[in-house]
């Protein structure tokens, strides 16, 4: 969720790997000490009368074992050409060209030379990146039937996306060059310190600003189930709860849901096409994920988890910087990191950054993944729902159930399907008499 959002709207390439749609961060839920209450102090629903019993995994298609292996192989070259394309412009001295034209048309004037910059370069990395984003986002979602979306509606959201990252890369990029102007050896503390609210700020506007201008979001078409819904939140404890459906079956055939936002513009996002293809029970353990997420208050850490990443990021390119600068500074064509051309020296130190950081944040991404399924449980107590919804989003996902330790690794920011399968199945402390972990939770 986060990196590619705070890219955009920062225009700061910090690449902290916060994984999508997982929060992250200090208390560990896993250790947090909490008073459990016994199942029959719980106003928990009855479990129902029927379909209760194991959901096995079932193997993958051949069509997901092919998409998954073709997507390992783009992931790799991604990566790669992500740090590839700001090493080139910046060791062929294409940066310090850029920077003198935008000089002269800017008029020697500092903050419109920079803004110039910033536009010319996202501009120019966005040619670069075009065919790989058409490739990945439109030709392969299409050859594997996970996308009907237009080629009209694609490049509208393409170019929509371009616009909000260089008007966002015009609002902010000022900030950390200019702090480097006035205080060269402190400039990534203040840096860091200033960005923070932007952060905050952006968490809380997305979904009421960016969000909406790439899909259409509304109340929920099933008045009865939306009841369900927002009863079970409130039995969770979440007051004010908004839940909403977006329309996404004119764009994808894939399933998916999410808590977004904070404060009053906490909600949950519900995709249509997992609404057609999910029954009510599913439906609402779904539900139960996703409220665990708020209740649990990852989206908080999620928040502290950005914080680090921007001090880490910025304390990385101070460290780093002097001394390739000093090393290399006739060809990048500027002698210091203030200089408006370096602009691809702090995306690549941040984007090494983040590469490096990406295993450590994904297993702590799984493992509040792993903690809101069991809150889910708890909250329905409705295993054999939970089990089939993690069976459909794996076959509409075309997902393999166990992916391998590699891509667990770098890749992956849940659990693995055929393990979330196994866990629905098994967790079940009420009929044992167990305490609930997060019973003490429920109102």
């Amino acid at each position: 969720m986060l990196r590619a959002l705070l890219a955009a709207v920062l225009g700061l390439s910090l690449a902290t790997a916060l994984p999508a749609q997982t929060p992250a961060p200090p208390p560990n839920p896993s250790t947090t000490q909490t008073t459990p209450e016994t199942p029959s102090s719980i106003d928990a629903p009855a479990a129902p009368a029927a379909d209760t019993g194991r959901v096995a995994v079932p193997p993958p298609s051949e069509k997901a074992v092919r998409y998954h292996r073709s997507g390992n192989v783009l992931w790799v070259i991604g990566t790669l050409w992500g740090l590839l394309v700001p090493a080139v412009i910046l060791f062929s001295g294409l940066s310090a060209k850029i920077r003198d034209r935008a000089r002269r048309i800017g008029r020697g004037g500092w903050f419109l030379t920079l803004v110039l910059y910033g536009a010319a370069y996202t501009l120019l990395t966005f040619a670069v990146d075009l065919p790989l984003a058409y490739y990945t986002g439109f030709v392969r979602e299409h050859a594997y039937g996970l996308s009907n979306q237009s080629a009209g509606a694609w490049w509208g959201d393409t170019f929509k996306a371009l616009a909000i990252g260089i008007v966002g890369l015009a609002l902010t990029l000022w900030i950390p060059y200019l702090l480097l102007r006035k205080s060269p050896r402190r400039w990534w503390l203040y840096t860091s310190l200033a960005l923070v609210p932007l952060v905050v700020f952006f968490i809380w506007l997305a979904p009421v600003v960016i969000d909406p201008v790439f899909d259409r979001f509304g109340p929920m078409k099933d008045r009865a189930l939306e009841a369900r819904i927002l009863a079970l939140a409130d039995r969770a404890g979440i007051e004010g709860g908004r839940v909403y459906e977006v329309a996404k079956r004119e764009d994808t055939n894939a399933v998916n849901a999410y808590v977004t936002g904070f404060g009053p513009s906490k909600r949950i996002v519900l995709w249509d096409t997992l609404l057609e293809k999910m029954d009510e029970r599913e439906t609402l353990f779904v539900m139960g994920h996703e409220m665990g997420h708020y209740v649990l208050r990852h989206v908080v850490w999620t928040l502290a988890l950005a914080v680090i990443g921007i001090f880490a990021s910025f304390w990385a390119v101070h460290a780093g910087a002097g001394w390739l600068i000093g090393k290399y500074r006739h060809r990048f064509g500027f002698d210091t990191l203030a200089d408006p051309a370096s602009y691809p020296l702090l995306i690549l130190i941040t984007s090494v950054v983040g590469l490096l950081a990406t295993p450590p944040l994904l297993a702590f991404a799984r493992h509040l993944e792993h903690e809101a399924d069991r809150f889910g449980l708890e909250l329905t107590r409705d295993n054999h729902a939970a089990a089939r919804a993690f069976v459909k989003l794996q076959q509409e996902n075309l997902a393999v159930p166990y992916p391998g330790p590699v891509y667990t690794f770098f890749q992956e920011s849940h659990p693995s399907l055929g393990h979330r399968v196994e866990f629905a199945n098994e967790y079940r402390p009420w009929e044992t008499g167990q305490p609930l972990k997060y019973g003490d939770k429920f109102e």
